[in-house]
This record gives structure tokens, sequence and C-alpha cells, in this order.
């Protein structure tokens, strides 16, 4: 009777083992489409990414390269301090983007041009995303707001 129970006991074990194994490799397949990489232009350029890998790519909107095309396109470059990357979107950008301002995008990199399928733009003086700050931070810069 004994060995019964403890038989019955080490099923229970093994059966959540593989219950807690399928379900994290379920989750896992789930997400591969909808993790996305950070990477600042320097990195981007440094190793190109596959034209079929989506990732966000963020910096600073470089100052002169904003040209807007007929329709919603719009061309511009992003720049860490370090390299420049050039950008194309259509689509309606957000109300506080502009040159010198900091911007996240999530597209591919296709032939040397990122084809970015969202933008997103800082939302007052101050924000700047983690990410591009602290990209900027590593080429030296972007100083701390207040910093001389």
């Amino acid at each position: 009777m004994k060995s019964l129970k403890k038989q019955r006991r080490i099923q229970v074990i093994l059966l959540a083992v593989v219950a807690l194994v399928l379900a994290t490799g379920l989750i896992g397949y789930a997400m591969r489409d909808g993790i996305n990489f950070f990477r600042a232009p320097s990195q981007v350029i440094a190793e190109p990414p596959e034209p079929t890998e989506v990732f966000r790519m963020g910096g600073l909107v470089e100052e002169g390269t904003l040209v807007r095309d007929q329709g919603e396109t719009v061309r511009f470059s992003v720049t860490d301090g370090g390299a420049s990357v050039p950008v194309v979107y259509t689509g309606v950008l957000p109300d506080l983007f502009a040159e010198n301002q900091g911007m996240i995008g999530t597209g591919r990199y296709v032939d040397g041009v990122f084809e970015a399928t969202e933008i997103l733009a800082k939302h007052d003086e101050t924000y700047m995303p983690k990410e591009v700050m602290d990209a900027l931070k590593e080429q030296g810069v972007y100083q701390e707001p207040g910093e001389s």
C-alpha cells in the first residue's frame, strides 16, 4: 500500500514537470514575434540585423534631415552621436516629433534604411526613453539636464 502511494506521488510530480515544460515552451513560441530588441544606430551600423528581424532603434532625430514626401511618407536620420541611420516611415507622426528630439522606432533594417512601422516621440521637454538616454550617454553626447 505504501509503495502505491509513493508511485502515485512520483507520477503526479512527473506530470507537473511535463506540464510546466510544455507551458514554458508554448509561451516562448507565442512570444517569439512579440519581443523587440533595442539597438542604437551605432549598433545597427556595426552589426546590421537580418532584413526580416523586427527591432527597436532609438536616438536623436538628426537636424536638417527631416523630409516630408508626398502623402504620409517621411524620411529622416537618427543618430546617437557615433553613427546615423536613415529612416523611412509612412504614417502620421506624433505631435511632439521634431529634429534634435529623442525618438524610438519599431521596424526592419533593409538595404541600409530603417523601415519603421511605428514611431514614438518624447512626451515633454525633459523626457527621453531610457534606452535612448543610455545609448547617448555611452557615446558621450547626452548630459543630464542642469549639467554644464
